[in-house]
């Protein structure tokens, strides 16, 4: 019985390639997360192009158009499936007369914006509660232990909502948004840490830098942050889904940018009304939804299977026989 190195899988490299670049070849080798990429690449290209996109067909997303609009009919837009023409390529939204491809693309800034945002902010504070809880001792592993469960605990659209009688009105939306995601959905990330830190804390090289006289500060930035990278950047990626998700349910609420301001998730707010009328006022924000989370998701997977470095490294066995002399 002998082990021998499996034929290469697609995706797989050499061992003496460098870790960048074979994160690099395994999500180039993965078909799923190279259309992931470029779904994703595509949104963002479009959500920054949205001003020039503006200006070049000369549709402001939140100018009213009345004479798009039938009023005599509660504001039907005027023309073939919803307005739909040369001008305006998804037609135009009911009531309003406003050009639907312009308010999704702005819309697509607010909400992707958004959820970047919130995940930075809950890494950072996860990540720094996290390594507080592994480094502080038993006192500051519980304290953080049982904030962390609260954390966790709370509801997010609840808080939310009662925000908004809180905040004042002029308080950027976007940002408020930014916070209440990001300072209530920290919980599983400093969780994460935690247990990644606390496996690192015994290996050598975290003794010997105790050893040496650095401090858990020093520790923390130039021992286990490097190490915990990975996994970081893992969670960081799968969390991004579940913010787009956040954002969406809490403009849907009314918690997130006010009207006229397009957001996907304001969109579908105001959508409601025509639902019946035309479902594709609500299918169109919804299916950006869907596709966003989706390929965010396969991304963020296929991330997570690039950065283990147990992947590609397998071993199959195999039977041996004598060469006959």
């Amino acid at each position: 019985m002998t082990l021998e190195r499996s034929a290469p899988a697609p995706g797989a490299v050499p061992p003496g390639v460098g870790a960048g670049r074979r994160v690099w070849r395994r999500l180039r080798g993965r078909p799923s997360a190279v259309l992931a990429a470029a779904v994703l690449a595509l949104l963002v290209l479009l959500a920054l192009a949205a001003p020039l996109l503006s200006h070049l067909t000369g549709q402001d997303p939140n100018t009213y158009h009345d004479d798009l609009v039938d009023s005599a009919r509660g504001g039907v837009p005027i023309g073939s499936f919803g307005g739909i023409s040369a001008e305006h390529w998804l037609g135009v939204e009911p009531g309003t007369g406003r050009d639907l491809f312009i308010r999704l693309v702005h819309g697509a800034r607010i909400s992707l914006l958004v959820a970047v945002g919130a995940v930075l902010v809950q890494t950072l504070v996860g990540v720094a509660v996290g390594l507080a809880a592994a480094l502080g001792g038993r006192v500051a592993d519980q304290v953080v232990g049982r904030t962390t469960d609260v954390m966790i605990a709370l509801p997010l659209l609840v808080i939310g909502i009662a925000l908004t009688a809180v905040v004042p009105p002029e308080f950027p939306r976007p940002l408020l948004l930014v916070l209440l995601i990001g300072l209530l959905d920290w919980g599983a990330t400093a969780r994460m840490v935690r247990a990644q830190a606390l496996a690192l804390r015994g290996l050598d090289f975290v003794d010997a830098a105790r050893l040496s006289g650095s401090g858990k500060l020093r520790i923390a930035r130039r021992e286990l942050l490097p190490s915990l990278a990975a996994p970081v950047i893992t969670h960081a990626a799968i969390k991004v889904p579940t913010a787009i998700v956040a954002e969406a349910s809490l403009s849907f609420l009314g918690v997130g940018v006010k009207p006229p301001t397009p957001s996907w998730g304001q969109m579908l707010s105001g959508a409601q009304t025509w639902f019946r009328a035309d479902p594709a006022y609500v299918l169109l924000p919804a299916g950006l939804l869907f596709v966003t989370v989706l390929a965010s998701t396969v991304l963020g997977d296929a991330v997570r299977t690039a950065l283990d470095p147990r992947e590609g490294s397998r071993l199959r066995v195999g039977t041996g026989k004598e060469r006959k002399g």
